[in-house]
């Protein structure tokens, strides 16, 4: 099997590159660069360029004509920056996001998974969430996911291709072989935010502590990021068992079913790392909400997918990561 992952030179993308090869499908990677990495395209068949470049993408397809699926987590993704950028961040994530799913239409690729998120979601009183409960997008760039979704769908109703949307909750972590991780030297994610601290011997902000939540910080659900990875693989060797019949969209989320505030977060750092972190508090940034975490199974059901990595193992593979991510990626600033 062949699969077409748009931004594959990114940190999910290339992480499920990486699964994708270990169970034996090949992965062939569509990135511009903006953001992703060249490194992560080492041993790959891959494409330097634009999503919404018909002409390349036309040559992919003819180039490789069993193409069996795409993977699409071309975006860009920061919170902050969609605030601050709103017109980049819908032509980045929607209208080019548009102009590829018409080339893929045209070159008669019927299968296409969808890197969404789970912060697309109006929070409950408890704070979990199901694929049914409603939505409301708090920043430019959950709204590009749910414009996205949205669109998709109206497309899929009509147009020869299926779409398997995955609602990321909170990525964590890197490869356990150390293939891939984040391309970012500071990253702006609670991790990597608590990696720096810990490196500099500095204390970690936490960004908000009055949200209604069980210590007043934000609460999310933290997944490995080769637990995410492991679930395209499924979803890829199980689409024409999952989007079937008259559902010609259907939308998973991707979690662990458990809620973690960004103290405990902390509190979980601080055990696998000496000496421990200190903290001191400020307000929200820009954009931020209270979180959430998925109480779903239908990942189970459908894709027969369960995470196995603990937020421990994420914490340790982001560390040894960020170790070695200088000599891996020499000239990221």
């Amino acid at each position: 099997m062949k699969v077409l992952i748009s931004g594959g030179a990114g940190y999910i993308g290339s992480t499920v590159g990486s699964a994708c090869l270990d169970a034996g499908i090949t992965p062939i990677v569509l990135d511009n660069l903006i953001t992703g990495r060249r490194e992560f395209t080492e041993g790959r068949i891959f494409y330097e360029g634009d999503i919404a470049d018909g002409a390349l993408v036309d040559r992919i397809f003819g180039e490789h004509p069993d193409i069996s699926a795409v993977v699409h987590c071309a975006a860009l993704i920061l919170v902050p920056d969609s605030v601050t950028d709103p017109v980049g961040y819908y032509r980045a994530n929607v209208v080019k996001s548009l102009e590829f799913v018409g080339h893929l239409v045209r070159n008669g690729c019927g299968r296409m998974i969808f890197s969404s998120s789970g912060s697309i979601y109006a929070v409950g009183k408890d704070f979990s969430v199901t694929e049914d409960s409603p939505l409301e997008p708090l920043s430019p760039y959950s709204r590009t996911k749910a414009v996205c979704e949205a669109m998709f769908a109206d497309i899929a109703a009509t147009q020869p291709i299926r779409v398997l949307s995955l609602r990321y909750f909170n990525p964590i972590g890197a490869d356990p072989r150390l293939r891939t991780g984040l391309q970012l030297r500071h990253p702006s994610h609670a991790v990597g935010k608590l990696i720096e601290a810990y490196a500099q011997g500095e204390p970690f902000r936490i960004t908000g502590t009055d949200w209604p939540t069980r210590d007043g910080s934000g609460i999310r659900d933290y997944v490995h990021v080769w637990d995410l990875a492991g679930a395209h693989v499924s979803a890829l060797q199980r689409f024409d068992q999952v989007v079937t019949g008259s559902a010609r969209s259907v939308v998973i989320n991707l979690g662990t079913g458990t809620g973690t505030t960004v103290k405990e977060l902390v509190a979980a750092f601080n055990r696998v790392v000496s000496p421990p972190v200190a903290v001191v508090e400020a307000g929200p940034r820009p954009g931020d909400a209270a979180g959430a975490f998925t109480r779903s199974d239908r990942a189970k059901r459908l894709l027969g997918w369960e995470p196995n990595h603990t937020i421990t193992d994420g914490i340790r593979t982001s560390l040894l990561w960020a170790e070695l991510r200088d000599e891996r990626l020499p000239d990221n600033a």
